[in-house]
């Protein structure tokens, strides 16, 4: 028995009383080959479309409503991924490789719902999204003549994120001894302005010169 009958072939004519044995037999195996497919699908399709389509009962119609679902369902997928995609941004040096990757995933994605973008155009973007301390790089690329794949970007920008990593390091480093030095000078002038511990200068009127003495307290 060709199961799949009835989805390879139209329904044949209905059957009437002055139907050929030909006829009303092509008629049969279409009817039974229907029946199987259409209870084949309906028990293995996903639940959140079965309500949808409970309501047919001839296979044709039912793998069109299946079909038109799924494009439903694309469509609603292409909004969510383009949604992620435009509101993604880096807000650290740190994970940029990650960052791209994420974006060229996402772009891949799109690229199997019939939406496309050009690698040129990816490139671009994919360089907004970078934060402020990868300005430099990027205006180097705007000033540079050679266009980069989606490879070449990833490397590079991995290149300036161990750069930056490297120069926050350095300059974490600075600040640290400038601070110190601070520090050190505010200690030494508190200690000048302190006065010594046990007693207090008082001038002497009486002495020669009126010097200061030092007068201890009783």
């Amino acid at each position: 028995m060709d199961i799949d009958f009835a989805i390879r072939k139209d329904e044949p004519p209905a059957i009437t009383e002055a139907s050929l044995p030909d006829a009303v037999d092509l008629y049969e195996k279409w009817e039974r080959s229907n029946r199987i497919c259409v209870m084949f699908i309906k028990t293995n399709i996903t639940a959140s479309i079965q309500g949808t389509v409970e309501k047919y009962d001839k296979v044709h119609p039912l793998l069109k409503a299946i079909e038109d679902q799924f494009q439903t369902s694309d469509k609603a997928l292409a909004s969510t991924l383009i949604m992620q995609f435009s509101s993604l941004r880096m807000t650290g040096v740190k994970g940029v490789r990650e960052h791209i990757m994420r974006m060229r995933d996402i772009a891949a994605r799109l690229k199997t719902l019939e939406v496309d973008m050009s690698e040129s155009f990816l490139v671009h973007y994919i360089l907004n999204t970078l934060p402020s301390q990868y300005a430099p790089f990027k205006i180097s690329y705007n000033t540079h003549r050679d266009k980069w794949s989606i490879n070449e970007l990833m490397t590079m920008c991995v290149q300036e994120e161990g750069r930056l990593i490297m120069e926050q390091g350095e300059n974490s480093v600075l600040l640290t001894v400038d601070k110190k030095k601070k520090d050190k000078r505010a200690n030494w002038k508190g200690k000048d302005k302190m006065q010594p511990q046990g007693g207090i200068m008082k001038k002497d009127v009486t002495a020669p010169n009126s010097q200061c003495i030092w007068v201890r307290p009783a």
